[in-house]
C-alpha cells in the first residue's frame, strides 16, 4: 500500500514511515521541510495523489486559542487534497480524554479536528493516546521556577512514543474503523509522582511541589486522561524507558 504521512518527520510520524516501509508498504513522509504546507495547501495535493492512506499528524504550533484555526484549515485543506487524490483512509492522532477537559484550548482544538474528519467524506481512524512519555521534561519544565516544580496529582498513564508509531502503523495499515482506537501506557502514576521519579532517575536535584492547581494538566478532573476500559495497553513501562 501507498502510504503519504503528513507530518512524516517528527517523532511520531518518521517512525510510522520506518515502521510501515519496514512491513513492506509505500511511506512517503511530508512536512514543512519537505515543501508541504497544510495550512496554505502548497503542495498538498502532490503529497496525497495515489495514496491510500493519508496519515496526518501535524501539530498546532501553539497550545492556545489559536489552535482550534489550525485544525480546523489543516483538516479542510487535507480532506480536499485527500479526496481529490482517491485517498481511501485518513488517520489522525489525538488525546485519550481529549473530549472530557474543556478548559484546555488545545484540547478543544483537537476535537474539533476529530469532529472535522467525521463529518468528511473519507473513511477514517482516530488514534487517541496518553501522553507520551517524551514529554515529561517539556511537563516540567513549564512550572519550573529555579530549584521548585509545582506539579498537580492529576493521574496520567505515560506511554512510549515507539508504541504511539507501532499502533498508529497498524492501523493506518488496516481498514478503517470510522471510530477510535484508545491505547495508554501500562502504569498509572499521579503527574507529581512522575515528576520526583523522573527527577530522582536523572540525578537532578530539584524538587516538585504537589500543586493542583499548576501547570496544563490541572484542568483534568478525576482519571479522564487514563486508559478507558477498551483501551490497548502498550508493553513499555516508564521506568524501564528512562534507564
Amino acid at each position: 500500500m501507498k502510504f503519504a504521512v503528513i507530518g512524516g518527520t517528527g517523532l511520531i510520524g518518521s517512525r510510522v514511515v520506518e515502521n510501515l516501509n519496514a512491513a513492506g508498504h509505500q511511506a512517503v513522509p511530508h512536512s514543512l521541510s519537505t515543501g508541504v504546507d497544510v495550512i496554505t495547501g502548497q503542495g498538498l495535493e502532490a503529497a496525497v495523489a495515489g495514496a491510500d492512506v493519508v496519515v496526518n499528524l501535524t501539530n498546532s504550533p501553539t497550545f492556545d486559542d489559536a489552535s482550534p484555526a489550525f485544525f480546523r484549515t489543516s483538516m479542510d485543506n487535507l480532506l480536499a487534497a485527500s479526496r481529490k487524490g482517491g485517498v481511501g483512509h485518513v488517520v489522525i492522532l489525538s488525546i485519550v480524554g481529549v473530549d472530557k477537559v474543556p478548559g484546555l484550548d488545545y484540547y478543544r482544538a483537537k476535537v474539533l479536528q476529530e469532529e472535522v474528519l467525521k463529518a468528511g467524506p473519507i473513511p477514517y481512524s482516530i488514534v487517541r493516546a496518553t501522553q507520551f512519555m517524551e514529554f515529561m521534561d517539556a511537563t516540567l519544565s513549564m512550572t519550573a521556577d529555579g530549584d521548585t516544580i509545582r506539579l498537580p496529582r492529576t493521574p496520567v498513564q505515560p506511554i512510549a512514543a515507539a508504541d504511539v508509531a507501532g499502533v498508529v502503523a497498524e492501523v493506518a495499515a488496516g481498514s478503517p474503523v470510522n471510530g477510535v482506537v484508545n491505547i495508554a501506557g501500562p502504569d498509572v502514576y499521579p503527574l507529581d509522582e512522575l515528576g520526583r521519579l523522573t527527577l530522582t532517575a536523572k540525578g537532578d536535584g530539584r524538587r516538585v511541589v504537589t500543586d493542583d492547581t499548576a501547570g496544563l494538566f490541572a484542568a483534568a478532573d478525576g482519571d479522564v486522561l487514563t486508559a478507558p476500559a477498551d483501551a490497548r495497553i502498550a508493553p513499555t513501562h516508564y521506568t524501564d524507558w528512562l534507564s
